[in-house]
């Protein structure tokens, strides 16, 4: 049985791991990490506690959905007491991207900006098709509901770099979000991110590659954030019998 520690149970998508950790076969739920306390009851077996340390101990593989401040604490405390990883919050900066890097060498985490396997798959079919369809131009649009927090999406810009690596490009150099006044024609290498916000969309990525005379677009919609916790879930399961590194959902796939 795989111990879990869930860490940013308080959010939308850590609530929904409580849930289906209650259901899941082989792995369950014993330790919860608060910085105050939690919204709501939880079982009394499970370990709801506000020192890292003691959470970390408590379980055998930790999946984090929180926001990125506090997922830096949590990379700095498992440097110290290293546990596998399931990294599941968007919006990391590069230092936080350093830290989990750093992370990695230490103890096996599998970083994800989106844990479904609609989008795993998404992500192949982007590279493939930004490779495949030279001189098509590439428009990303992404919706989500109006309380998600960073814009453009953690998937939105995988989604961008899958269909830069089509190419050969750097996605830095060639990246734009939005269009706003006078900034002449597109140019040829130009990759779009635009983001939407509003209601409570769970989330709805479309890539787009368009030429003179035809289009193609590739869509997902997440319908519930179910998809997400579950991923989350398959992911921990997956990788608590790995070896030290840094893996993506589609490693644990195999997409």
């Amino acid at each position: 049985m795989v111990k879990v520690g869930v860490f940013g149970a308080n959010g939308r998508v850590g609530k929904l791991l409580l849930e289906d950790l209650k259901t899941t076969e082989n792995i369950s739920l014993s330790s919860v990490y608060v910085r105050n306390s939690l919204d709501f009851s939880i079982d009394p077996s499970v370990l709801v506690s506000t020192d890292m340390k003691s959470f970390l101990n408590a379980c055998d593989i930790v999946i984090d959905f929180s926001l990125p401040e506090a997922c830096e604490t949590l990379l700095e405390a498992a440097l110290k007491t290293p546990k596998p990883l399931v990294i599941g919050t968007t919006g990391l900066n590069t230092h936080q991207l350093n830290l989990l890097k750093e992370a990695s060498k230490n103890m096996p985490v599998l970083y994800a900006t989106n844990m479904s396997l609609g989008v795993a798959l998404l992500n192949k079919l982007v590279r493939e098709a930004s490779a495949a369809l030279d001189g098509f131009d590439i428009e990303i649009v992404e919706m989500h509901h109006k309380h998600k927090k960073d814009a453009p999406s953690g998937t939105a810009l995988t989604l961008a770099e899958s269909a830069a690596a089509g190419r050969g490009l750097d996605l830095d150099k060639v990246r734009i979000s939005g269009r706003d006044g006078n900034i002449g024609e597109r140019s040829s290498d130009e990759i779009a991110v635009m983001a939407l916000r509003g209601g409570d969309i769970v989330g709805r990525h479309t890539v787009g590659f368009y030429n003179d005379g035809e289009f193609l677009e590739l869509n997902h919609t997440a319908t519930s954030r179910n998809t997400f916790s579950k991923g989350a879930i398959r992911a921990a399961s997956w990788l608590a019998k790995k070896e030290s590194g840094l893996y993506s959902i589609s490693d644990c796939l195999e997409v």
